[in-house]
């Protein structure tokens, strides 16, 4: 029954059992070799010295567990033909995927050096851990995996992330009971209330308990059964559990309970699809309790060894220095009787590579985990089509994200018979403006529903859960299995996925030099309610500093578009949502704004990534007096109010505008692809006159991306300084002296020659700050002249 380890006759069992044990052994002695082992993988002759890597990486502690499930589910994979993905957790069980793959043939289809023979033994003995190899950690290099694992928290989420949509898609998702301890998996367990049976495919988790972490004893390991019973089922689940040490109890009962949780989920999405059940279905869940160190030494030197912790990675350390050890660790080698295991060439023996399902059905050929394999591009609208009508610069206004919104209702229209596009976010769909979406599918929801519910749908397009972690490793499940996505977020709270994000984008650093790994859809973020509008929420809501973040990684992979009105918005999404194997960060303002370019304008715009705005500039088109740059919207209406005040006080001053919508063009050619060549820096931004450049995020970035220019000497960067608070939305421009009036005193300040004859208008502009910081505070708005501020030329 559901909650005991199920027992069964051997006899009943479709496969036989003592060749699925030898294939677990020769899973574990490859693990152990790839650990150990720098030559003589087959022991042909005694162990020696010059066998053993010279530093020795690697973990043992989880991998014989880790072997077990995959030699299960190759054997429910071959008798149901079921379609089936493996995410470990514990990624750092990497010689046990690396040994598996290469059993089933698929590592030498990725990788035909590692041949199945003696010399290819080597070969992944070898390269494992060692210069110029294969990483640790399950990562990009490792056939059938979507998942690094090398940061623990993220397997579920990755793992539900890509069965929605795929009916026939089932992800075993090992959770090592270390990871268990994380916030993001601890959350994730929740999203079992957003999986549709009848349209999703499901997830089989599995909750690996072996006891250790590091060096400390795993939490949900040491609870009492009737405690982690009642924790797992008031998550929603039902748990079935295999406990023990003995190899023959344990393939018994292993068997026996997977059959029935295969079977279970069978029910359950076939009622689900035939229309006989529209609740939330009670998923099972496997609980996995083994030794940790399964099958290694039981102990070294008097300490124990198996069932501690002192089995997480290298149990045997002192091999090369200690023959009592170098004793030890040939016998455990010989314990897995590798002769029974591969023949005179190194070949594994029939026996066990029948254990392996055929063509994609293996684990590590599944065309899921190369999503680029399944990928079909996008339907999309002409966002042209949607823009704003623009005949007079800053005459009309608009809220960006709002239109945007009504683009990607269409977007998830013209793509619904495909169902390869989702929008995530934690319950900022609609605050971000982006609620027209909802004109066309609802949010993804399976729990209890309410009258006063609005927007819920089993099989909704858009799933809100307020964990951005969650929402990240859901979006990234689906992307590397072949969909496509957007991320919406308030600005200040991404950096909660910080380290998910840096995860996601090694992955596609590593995975673009690969070429057996496709090309997959770029991660998209568009982040909203930005720090320039956080007035109402505060100092807390308050921070920009996750393009600083971003802009750490590699040029290939990132790009950054800050879009200043609404059409150039959709100019950028419309182009992110094409591109692939990027990490593309759209920043954009959901509130009221003023247009500035028409659609062809836009497009023109976004194309270059950077340009001068004519209409704005007063240098008829020679040499300029002084640049005044931006980036942002925020930036750019105070460079053009800025700009507006000095055409009018000062008209005899050659004032250029250049707005830079797409970050990276700051950046040298030889830095990353958008970057422009130094002749085009100079032309325009000059060599030699004052830049004023206003910019969105901390200031120090735009000095980090332009410090080898020409003209750097000249550039004076305002922008965020870390000062906010509640307040008006031009008095946060003013604390962090980043308003019109502050850059008018910038320009007089640095233009050579108009000394001391421009004093009125320094005076005149400090004032003006003064006066806004006394009307702010008695009447709560920001000055009428600032407020109702439009352009005219």
């Amino acid at each position: 029954m559901a909650g005991q380890a199920i027992a069964t006759d051997v006899h009943s069992l479709h496969d036989d059992l003592t060749a699925l044990d030898a294939y677990w052994r020769a899973a574990n002695y490859l693990s152990v070799g790839q650990i150990y082992l720098l030559d003589n993988p087959l022991l042909r002759e005694p162990l020696r010295v010059e066998h053993i890597k010279p530093r020795l990486l690697g973990h043992w502690g989880t991998t014989p567990g880790l072997n077990f499930v995959y030699a299960h589910l190759n054997r429910v994979i071959r008798q149901r033909d079921s379609n089936v993905m493996y995410v470990i957790g514990p990624g750092h069980g990497g010689p046990g995927l690396l040994a598996n793959t290469w059993l089933e043939g698929t590592y030498t289809e990725a990788y035909p050096a590692v041949g199945q023979d003696e010399d290819g033994i080597r070969r992944l003995c070898r390269e494992f851990s060692f210069p110029g190899g294969v990483p640790s950690h399950v990562a990009a290099e490792t056939p059938g995996s979507i998942h690094e694992g090398g940061e623990l928290g993220y397997s579920l989420a990755h793992a539900y992330g890509a069965v929605l949509d795929n009916p026939d898609l089932l992800v075993a998702c090992v959770v090592g009971d270390g990871e268990a301890e994380t916030g993001p998996l601890a959350t994730s367990w929740h999203i079992n209330k957003f999986l549709n049976p009848a349209t999703d495919g499901a997830v089989l988790p599995i909750l690996h308990l072996n006891g250790y972490k590091i060096a400390n004893p795993a939490i949900l390991a040491r609870i009492p059964r009737e405690e982690l019973d009642a924790l797992l089922r008031g998550y929603g689940y039902v748990p079935y559990y295999v406990e023990g040490d003995d190899p023959t109890t344990m393939h018994r009962d292993m068997a026996a309970t997977l059959d029935r949780i295969f079977g279970e989920i069978e029910i359950i999405q076939h009622s689900a699809r035939q229309g006989e059940f529209a609740g939330r279905p009670q998923w099972p869940l496997l609980v996995l309790r083994t030794p940790k160190g399964w099958t290694g030494p039981s102990e070294v030197d008097g300490v124990p060894i198996e069932d501690t912790w002192r089995s997480h990675q290298v149990p045997l350390a002192g091999v090369r220095d200690n023959p009592e050890h170098r004793e030890q660790l040939e016998s455990w080698l010989r314990s897995y009787r590798p002769d029974e295991l591969f023949d005179e060439h190194g070949t594994p023996r029939p026996e066990l590579t029948e254990q392996a399902p055929a063509g994609d059905r293996r684990m590590g050929a599944n065309p899921h985990a190369n999503g680029g394999r399944l990928l079909k591009p996008l339907r999309l609208p002409d966002f042209r089509d949607y823009g704003s009508e623009v005949t007079t610069p800053g005459a009309t206004t608009s809220e960006p994200t709002r239109v945007l919104g009504r683009w990607l209702r269409d977007v998830l229209r013209d793509n619904d018979d495909r169902r390869n596009v989702r929008l995530f976010g934690p319950d900022e769909t609609s605050s971000n403006r982006l609620d027209a979406t909802y004109e066309e599918t609802g949010k993804q929801w399976l729990g209890e529903l309410l009258d006063t519910d609005e927007h819920l749908a089993r099989d909704g397009r858009v799933i809100e859960m307020l964990s951005e972690h969650v929402c990240q490793g859901l979006l990234e499940g689906y992307l590397l299995t072949g969909r496509h996505g957007l991320f919406s977020c308030y600005e200040a709270f991404i950096h909660i996925v910080d380290s998910m994000f840096n995860q996601h984008a090694k992955w596609l650093k590593t995975s673009k030099r690969l070429d057996w790994r496709r090309p997959v859809a770029s991660l998209n973020y568009l982040l909203t309610s930005h720090v320039w509008r956080q007035d109402h929420n505060g100092f807390s809501h308050q921070d920009p500093g996750f393009i600083d973040h971003v802009m750490n990684k590699k040029a290939e992979i990132i790009r950054v578009y800050l879009p200043p009105d609404t059409n150039t918005l959709l100019s950028v999404a419309d182009h992110c949502l094409r591109s692939r194997d990027y990490v593309n960060v759209v920043v954009a303002g959901k509130n009221q704004s003023p247009e500035w370019l028409d659609m062809d304008e836009a497009v023109l715009h976004c194309t270059r990534g950077a340009g001068i705005w004519e209409w704005a500039s007063s240098d008829d088109g020679g040499e300029p007096d002084v640049v005044l740059a931006c980036a942002g919207d925020a930036p750019t209406l105070e460079v053009l109010a800025a700009t507006s005040i000095l055409r009018e006080r000062l008209p005899e001053l050659k004032v250029r505008v250049v707005n830079v919508v797409d970050l990276m063009r700051l950046q040298p050619a030889s830095e990353h692809p958008h970057g422009m060549t130094s002749a085009e820096f100079d032309a325009l931004f000059t060599t030699d006159r004052p830049v004023l450049f206003a910019y969105h995020g901390y200031p120090w970035l735009i000095h980090r991306l332009t410090y080898r220019r020409n003209n750097h000497r000249n550039i004076h960067v305002r922008g965020y300084k870390e000062e906010g608070t509640t307040t008006t939305p031009f008095d946060m421009l003013v604390l962090n002296d980043m308003d019109r009036f502050r850059l008018v005193i910038d320009v007089l300040d640095r233009v050579p020659d108009l000394g001391t004859r421009t004093a009125w208008l320094r005076q005149d502009m400090a004032d003006t700050r003064t006066r806004h910081a006394a009307w702010t505070r008695a009447h709560g708005d920001d000055l009428p002249e600032v407020r109702d501020w439009v352009w005219s030329s």
